[in-house]
């Protein structure tokens, strides 16, 4: 794959092409310039942008499976508020925040794969412990693609596409010529989501979960004999997802919900209704007697775990030329380490080969603590035990941190997209099968297991995210050394807001609740699929019992004739999964952005609102985010209970549970529950989505202005 020459207007004419013999590239801004590039107001707002959209990002993927694309609208503030100092941020200050911030989305997307599926099976992990599954990962990630810095941007200069580089880096540059109007819609979406979702998730002036049994009255409640029905969560975060997906993928995934609960959940009902009371894979079932809702967590989710595992293996699968060169690349690495010591000019100047491999061993044998101590206070294991088991579980982690890193990164640099949940599965099974052989089984294993694929995910997310900083660096002329060093900064601040952020969504929603006796995921509010999908893989592995391996393979079944339909097979299991609630709220997102690109009387203005989009969604996204951590935030004791004092639709009250604890209980209104409280959800939805239209027209004009 290669690019035309550039047409940006900054940017030198052969950024985007392969170089003639003997000709060199030159960045924006030259070895020589003293340009100022880390400084305490660079520092600063990244450590800003890194809290703010970590939380965002770690809220979003918990409650729809997806992340947020963070590098465009961390430029973007970046260069927005730089122009509000009174000495005009630089473009080299710019690419440090960006490169710093960064980090959120990457930290994010590894540790809300994995960690909640720790909750999932019962085995609560510290604060301290989740912080370092992430840091000590995302920092393998880090040093283990500094030595092929040079070979994936500056060797193969025009031979690979770098599409998110390519974005973030034109937006970089361009500001430098443009003015702040991208800022300004990036703050008004921001503040349109925290205050449409503040409204919806702590005061409850309306209710955002629509259904078609209470919509549509007795036609609804006929459907529904048949346990068909559909519902909508009818909030900003989902809307904002749906709207940066776009229609086409926000359909896939639609459909996926349509074939489970339209399809598969009625025709459950009707075959297994007349079968009586029966066993499968250990429980009893009497689907006469069950809800849509108990037979889509019974029969199809399992059907989509094995859908979104096959699409996983299947990604894996279309990239295998790229996993054969990128594993071999990983072992040419060790070679580009050491060597005599060559002055380098600024803009090509790397952490020193020793303090890489320095941080490498430091880090590795932190895990191994780590998993030592794991094994010893949640096990119970003897001293000999954990330690072979730590010894173990930190060679497996660190050999395949090492073999899939450079897969990772070749695989952003060419399409764009990471498959870190593919690798995070085999990374997983193979983990728990290994500890499984050596004797560490029950919460011990299942902790360590997943720790392992914590830290392994997030060290691809960061990894993939990192070589695309460099490749942003090296088009502008920033200083490599500088983004690799302070890209620990953005780690450390991004593993620790995940490790708030998780708890408390834990603590203010839970990821298991109860239902007829027995814990199960909580499916309508943290679904959390890729987590759920990796802790019935580690569980079966781990404590034995019976799986419903059958339904399992059904869902590769159905992965593979996605594929070979030419249907994206991730997109349409994780629909399946899913619940359509969610998919309904993202659906119309994507339908929103189709009819915001069809707009304008011109081309150019067509094409300048559908440009918003990014925007508009990823501060959509982001205000609603934070507003629902700080729902879930009113909900806990430490807070004493806050959200009862702001809710008007949903009445909360103190109680006792049976172990003797304080527990908050929550009553909705009979308006609010009914027909009125969805019509007034169903209009306030429709208003957000005409107030997305008016923000993208704003937009528009600013920029075909260039305000």
């Amino acid at each position: 794959m290669e690019h035309q020459g550039s047409n940006s207007k900054l940017l030198p004419e052969n950024a985007y092409r392969k170089l003639n013999a003997g000709e060199e590239y030159k960045p924006i801004v030259g070895p020589a310039a003293g340009m100022t590039e880390v400084s305490r107001w660079s520092l600063t707002m990244a450590v800003i942008m890194v809290v703010i959209f970590t939380a965002a990002c770690v809220y979003i993927a918990l409650r729809a499976g997806s992340g947020i694309e963070a590098a465009i609208p961390i430029a973007v503030a970046a260069i927005f508020f730089g122009r509000l100092k009174k000495v005009k941020s630089s473009i080299l200050e710019n690419v440090i925040v960006q490169s710093i911030g960064q980090a959120s989305g990457v930290v994010a997307a590894g540790a809300a794969f994995v960690i909640p599926a720790l909750y999932i099976n019962q085995v609560k992990p510290e604060w301290w412990q989740i912080f370092l599954a992430c840091f000590i990962g995302g920092t393998l990630g880090v040093v283990l693609i500094i030595p092929l810095r040079k070979f994936f941007v500056a060797e193969r200069h025009g031979e690979l596409p770098f599409p998110e580089a390519t974005a973030a880096t034109e937006i970089l540059v361009s500001g430098e010529s443009s003015g702040g109007g991208a800022g300004k819609i990036l703050l008004a979406s921001f503040g349109l989501g925290a205050a449409y979702d503040f409204m919806v998730e702590v005061v409850h002036a309306w209710n955002p979960a629509l259904s078609t049994k209470v919509v549509m009255g007795r036609a609804g409640e006929w459907l529904y004999n048949f346990r068909i029905e559909l519902k909508m969560q009818a909030i900003a975060a989902l809307f904002g997802l749906g709207y940066i997906i776009g229609l086409k993928y926000a359909a896939i995934i639609f459909a996926g919900s349509v074939l489970g609960y339209v399809v598969m959940v009625p025709l459950i009902y009707l075959v297994g209704g007349g079968a009586g009371a029966f066993t499968f894979a250990g429980v009893s079932y009497n689907v006469a007697a069950m809800s849509a809702g108990e037979i889509f967590a019974a029969f199809v989710k399992p059907i989509a775990i094995g859908a979104i595992a096959t699409a996983g293996i299947i990604g894996l699968i279309r990239m295998g030329k790229i996993i054969a060169k990128s594993v071999s690349l990983g072992f040419k690495s060790i070679g580009r380490r050491g060597g005599p010591a060559i002055v380098a000019e600024r803009t090509n100047l790397d952490l020193a080969p020793a303090t890489v491999l320095l941080i490498q061993g430091i880090s590795t044998l932190a895990m191994g603590v780590l998993f030592f101590i794991v094994c010893m206070t949640v096990g119970g294991y003897s001293v000999g035990q954990s330690a072979l088991f730590a010894v173990i579980g930190m060679a497996i982690a660190g050999l395949l941190t090492f073999l899939f890193t450079p897969v990772a990164a070749e695989a952003i640099a060419i399409v764009g997209t990471n498959p870190v949940s593919g690798m995070t599965l085999v990374t997983v099974i193979i983990s728990s099968l290994v500890m499984a052989m050596v004797g560490l089984k029950g919460s011990a294993g299942i902790f360590v297991a997943l720790i392992i694929g914590a830290a392994v995910c997030t060290a691809l997310s960061v990894s993939g995210a990192l070589i695309s900083d460099f490749k942003i660096g090296y088009w502008i002329g920033a200083t490599p050394r500088n983004q690799q060093k302070w890209k620990f900064l953005g780690l450390a601040i991004a593993s620790l807001v995940v490790a708030f952020v998780i708890p408390v969504m834990d603590q203010g929603y839970s990821f298991l609740i109860e239902q007829n006796g027995v814990m199960v995921p909580n499916q309508d509010v943290l679904p959390a699929p890729q987590a759920n999908m990796i802790a019935a893989v580690v569980n079966g592995l781990m404590q034995g019992g019976q799986q419903p391996y059958l339904l399992y393979g059904l869902g590769g079944l159905v992965a593979i004739l996605a594929y070979l339909a030419g249907i994206p097979p991730l997109a349409f299991a994780l629909g399946m999964y899913l619940p359509i609630s969610i998919n309904f709220a993202t659906l119309a997102g994507g339908f929103m952005a189709w009819i915001v690109g069809r707009s304008g009387k011109t081309d150019a203005e067509k094409q300048s609102r559908a440009g918003q989009g990014t925007l508009i969604a990823s501060g959509m996204m982001a205000g609603a985010a934070i507003c629902g951590i700080v729902a879930a935030v009113l909900r806990l004791d430490w807070t004493g209970y806050a959200i009862r004092f702001l809710s008007v639709g949903e009445k909360f009250t103190i109680g006792k549970a049976a172990s003797g604890a304080e527990v908050l209980n929550g009553e909705a209104a009979a308006w609010y529950a009914g027909f009125e409280g969805q019509l007034l959800g169903f209009a306030m939805f429709v208003g957000l989505m005409i107030a997305t239209f008016l923000l993208a027209r704003w937009g528009a004009r600013m920029e075909m202005k260039g305000k």
